[in-house]
């Protein structure tokens, strides 16, 4: 089967024959950064001071955050996340489980083939019970697309997704996905526990891109799930959760919950359920701006009754960045803006967070005609860059002395190292040029270990250069 084509803006939507919650929960992998932001004047050069600021913990691991959700996630080769969803199956003795499953389309291999560009990828699930298995199933699917960019996306650009009908009880579940075109592959396993779901019991609340409704429960609900249940702060306004609700006995109206951090209430509101056909099921809009940055809990509650389901849902800021709290977002980006604009963020209400960092995006956008702020994307790709090619400089490479240089000012027009031609000369610089900055950073290695720092005076002509380059990008 192959996919369809879609704009950017949607997804590529593999599906089977009955195609069109989460199960494990673990500890939270974030952790707060030390509060180093709202400075000015004077206390601004701080932020280039030797040792300042720590570096957030979760950096570039968004498969782990996912986890901590209670999704089911690949790893850093294969960056697949599956939900799986407890619904109402005809039969009373079963529940029917939705598997989805997202995958960024970079993670394939993809060919080009005439006008456009091809990959195949398959998809294997395996559920135990004991030493027996007890479900298979294998499906293999092509994406086509039609521009390169679309091979380089890394949101939800395809979902695939399969109803299964289960026996409530516990499950060994491995599931597998493998490139068949570039031979990546990745392999999760993990504990599954089906419930027994009565007709009317609230099943799981699905996070949806689009939902049509069943009309009886012998139908199967429409659904183009969301498996990373995550929404972009500042620019998506609602979270829409499919409710499904069958049977004379499913209430008539349930009363929806935000449950942030350390079990705060931060909304709820009552909806009704009209019966529609013999179901009473429906899609609701739950507004982001109720919700805190990092990871919240939706309830929804069947009034008067101990009926509780639950999803999560994260709320961030888009790509790879596993960003725990809207004080951690700040952290990040200490070398993008400057001391004054973001303590005006961080002084802002939580209720007009949203506004305010949609607002931020505008005034620092270098191309607003475009759907991405490319000034935020580059931002943030440094700081991965700068993880990776300077890791052996500290622990997390951003915030050695040539990775803050590098994420704030970028990559050098020239590099001069004195070691290059007599290794054993002490001490050895390292001479970055910046040529449209008329600056030269210099560093030093003592010991001879590639121990990279910058000496104070350094440090004072990097803090006058970010500042000449915040001025330019305030222009």
């Amino acid at each position: 089967m192959t996919t369809s084509l879609m704009p950017s803006t949607q997804r590529h939507l593999s599906t089977s024959l009955l195609a069109l919650g989460a199960v494990l929960v673990l500890g939270a992998c974030a952790h707060r950064a030390p509060d180093e932001l709202g400075r000015s004047g004077s206390e601004a050069s701080s932020m280039f001071a030797a040792g300042a600021a720590a570096a957030p913990a979760t950096m570039g691991d968004m498969q782990q955050l996912y986890r901590a959700m209670g999704l089911i996630a690949g790893g850093a080769s294969m960056p697949f996340v599956v939900s799986a969803s407890f619904l109402h199956a005809p039969s009373p003795d079963s529940t029917l489980v939705l598997f989805s499953l997202a995958l960024p389309s970079r993670a394939l291999g993809f060919a080009r083939e005439s006008d456009h560009y091809m990959a195949t990828y398959s998809v294997h699930l395996r559920l135990r019970q004991g030493n027996s298995v007890v479900h298979t199933i294998d499906a293999t699917e092509m994406v086509r697309v039609p521009t390169f960019r679309e091979t380089t996306r890394t949101d939800e650009s395809i979902i695939w997704q399969r109803y299964l009908p289960l026996a409530p009880g516990r499950y060994g579940l491995s599931v597998g996905v493998e490139d068949e075109s570039g031979g990546l592959s990745g392999t999760q396993e993990v504990n599954l526990a089906v419930p027994p779901l009565a007709m009317s019991q609230l099943a799981s609340p699905v996070m949806v891109f689009e939902a049509i409704p069943r009309r009886s429960v012998d139908s199967l609900p429409r659904i183009l799930a969301h498996p990373r249940s995550s929404v972009i702060f500042g620019q998506d306004s609602i979270v829409p959760l499919y409710i499904d609700a069958v049977g004379q006995g499913a209430p008539d109206s349930i009363e929806v919950r935000v449950i942030g951090e350390s079990n705060v209430l931060t909304w709820s509101r009552m909806f009704s359920l009209p019966m529609i056909g013999g179901t009473r099921s429906r899609t609701i809009a739950v507004p982001v701006r109720y919700m805190n940055i990092g990871v919240s809990s939706i309830q929804v509650v069947n009034p008067g009754t101990v009926d509780t389901a639950a999803t999560k849902v994260l709320v961030g800021f888009g790509g790879d960045l596993p960003i725990a709290n809207f004080d951690e977002m700040l952290s990040y980006l200490r070398y993008f803006a400057s001391p004054d604009r973001l303590k005006r963020l961080r002084d802002t209400p939580p209720t007009e967070r949203g506004d305010a960092w949609a607002e931020f995006l505008r005034e620092t956008d270098p191309i607003p005609g475009t759907e991405e702020n490319e000034a935020i994307v580059d931002y943030f790709g440094r700081i991965r860059t700068a993880n990776v090619r300077f890791r052996d400089d500290d622990r997390f490479g951003w915030q050695s002395d040539r990775g803050m240089t590098f994420v704030a000012l970028g990559e050098p027009d020239n590099i001069i190292d004195t070691g290059v031609s007599n290794p054993n000369l002490r001490p050895r610089q390292q001479i970055w040029e910046y040529r449209g900055l008329r600056i030269e950073v210099v560093f030093i290695d003592d010991s001879g270990f590639g121990r990279w720092r910058l000496p104070p005076q350094g440090r004072a002509q990097l803090e006058d250069a970010f500042k000449r380059r915040l001025a330019e990008m305030d222009r």
